[in-house]
């Protein structure tokens, strides 16, 4: 059975456990090893994080009978007024395509209406395999955006968005 629970900023070190899990696979044929060794240590540092949840960001933890698989980290009113915005949003590849990702997107939809928030907005890296779970679920793209995140290093991505209202 899946759950889904929030994490607060004493919790956040499962979702650092988990990202460091997770992106080497699910990034592994779409950037370079110190890619992914930069965006982890700049992204989910267990200071970032908590700095993000004191901040306003909501973390999810999505559990598999038990086990922890997968997390959502939101943020509301971003980019703009009235949108959710999903910031990260990512599943351990062995428990991919077994509902968890989809719990976890509804559980943002809930979100969304819970804080009176019109549409959810994201960012997808443009050759991940997740865009094509977005478009199947009502996201349009928006545009493409090439973010330099420093050191050599881009962010390739798509801007979706799925309307709520």
């Amino acid at each position: 059975m899946i759950e889904i629970k929030q994490l607060h900023s004493d919790d956040v070190m499962i979702v650092n456990h988990l990202a460091h899990a997770i992106w080497p696979v699910t990034f592994r044929d779409i950037l370079s090893k110190d890619q992914i060794s930069y965006m982890l240590d700049w992204m989910y540092s267990i200071e970032t994080l908590q700095e993000q949840v004191q901040t306003g960001f909501l973390y999810y933890l999505a559990t598999f009978d038990g086990v922890a698989v997968g997390f959502l980290g939101l943020e509301p009113n971003f980019p703009d007024e009235n949108q959710l915005r999903i910031h990260k949003i990512y599943v351990k590849p062995n428990f991919q395509k077994k509902g968890v990702g989809r719990a976890l997107l509804n559980h943002s939809i809930d979100i969304a209406f819970d804080l009176d928030q019109s549409s959810l907005h994201l960012n997808v890296n443009r050759f991940n395999d997740a865009v094509g779970f977005y478009k199947h679920l009502g996201f349009k793209t928006l545009k493409e955006e090439n973010i330099d995140i420093g050191k050599g290093f881009l962010m390739e991505d798509f801007v979706m968005e799925l309307n709520l209202r």
